[in-house]
């Protein structure tokens, strides 16, 4: 054990459930009308205490098991089995690297939230989280990560896909579910009421970034140049894409907006992230750039062309982000092109077809959209029974 690396990724760990909690929540929370922003919080909070058990429960085994599958890693490790405090993964106590990956879990289901917000049935969003983390999720972090058929060795030849910090494990499945969800869904009833509190937004965007550190950082797994790099570009790359974005605001609107600047600091995040651990500042540059204006354009393709209500734009954003970032890894000369592209195709079509499945499934279980009358009042006091501001007390 390396007591330097240990320390980091506790530090690391914490930054990314930081992400979920309360990060993502006051992000997507500001974004929704005030009548909806507690079932935001409700859900990204109920998603990080389900996925944090089932992912001790068989998701950490399926992906990082010890099984000699390509496709997922057996259950010899369900309930951290075998496991002690003294059982290393590389230099960390393999605990904390479950600890670690455990976050990575639990900000993926919760990240396509921003796909369902004002007209999901609470039922629906739980059962359909833990079986998609447990069933897609945890699979491709194999794949990729536990040293399944995409990595090194597999399908691909010695080479195999690179993805530093989750660009098709994180962001293009999270993305992809998302949008399929949104179909599934239908639109809002009403989506052309503005964000109850950009101010929210702008909180939650900056814990966002803050604790982006740790997911990129931290994907370094040790406390050294590498992590130090990962974090440097992070941060270039998230301030890039937020003035990109607010100046083609500026250049097709007349305005650039405050919501618009800090979903660009998120499309540089998302892009980043695959090859944090593989470029350099220049490289960071011109990927920050080019995600300000490229997940931009994403948004009113979907929003306005394919006419597909993902509601807090998590596709866009996330999905195309965490795509481009991976590819770039190939146009910088840091991945092999096979590898980038047929990984994005494999992933991208397994995420689809499962994803379908689930929600159909789930659905007979328990309602996917909840009543007119429910929609129209507000998830908060209807499904809750609660109200996020009291004007009257």
């Amino acid at each position: 054990m390396n007591g330097a690396d240990t320390a980091w990724i506790i530090v690391a760990t914490a930054l990314v459930l930081f992400m979920t909690l309360p990060g993502l929540a006051l992000f997507y929370g500001g974004l929704v009308r005030a009548r909806n922003v507690l079932s935001v919080f409700m859900h990204c909070f109920s998603i990080a205490c389900l996925m944090s058990i089932l992912w001790l429960v068989a998701g950490y085994s399926i992906a990082f098991g010890g099984g000699t599958s390509g496709y997922w890693g057996g259950l010899d490790k369900i309930f951290l089995l075998g496991i002690t405090p003294e059982t290393l993964a590389g230099t960390l106590p393999e605990v904390l690297f479950f600890a670690f990956q455990m976050t990575f879990a639990i900000i993926t289901p919760a990240l396509i939230v921003g796909a369902y917000v004002e007209r999901i049935g609470f039922g629906f969003v739980l059962t359909f989280s833990g079986l998609w983390m447990l069933l897609v999720y945890a699979p491709v972090v194999h794949w990729i990560w536990g040293g399944g058929f995409l990595s090194d060795g597999g399908i691909f030849g010695e080479i195999g896909v690179r993805d530093f910090a989750g660009g098709i494990v994180v962001h293009e499945t999270a993305g992809l579910a998302a949008l399929v969800i949104a179909v599934f869904l239908g639109p809002r009833r009403n989506h052309t009421t503005p964000p109850h509190s950009p101010g929210f937004v702008m909180i939650g965007a900056a814990m966002l970034w803050v604790g982006w550190f740790g997911f990129n950082g931290g994907s370094q797994l040790a406390a050294d140049g590498g992590a130090a790099m990962a974090l440097t570009v992070t941060h270039l790359s998230a301030a890039t894409a937020s003035l990109s974005w607010a100046l083609w605001e500026k250049i097709k609107y007349g305005k650039a907006s405050m919501v618009g600047l800090v979903t660009g600091t998120i499309a540089g995040l998302a892009s980043i992230t695959p090859a944090s651990g593989f470029v350099g500042p220049i490289e960071a540059l011109i990927i920050g750039f080019v995600a300000g204006i490229l997940c931009q354009e994403a948004v009113n393709l979907v929003r306005n062309l394919l006419k597909i209500d993902d509601t807090l734009d998590v596709f866009a954003v996330h999905g195309v982000g965490g795509i481009f970032g991976t590819i770039m890894i190939a146009v910088f000369g840091q991945g092999a092109w096979a590898a980038q592209l047929g990984s994005l195709t494999i992933v991208g079509l397994f995420t689809v077809v499962a994803t379908v499945i689930l929600v159909k499934l789930v659905a007979l279980v328990t309602p996917l959209r909840v009543d007119a009358e429910t929609e129209t009042n507000g998830l908060d006091l209807s499904v809750h029974g609660e109200r996020a501001y009291d004007m009257t007390s």
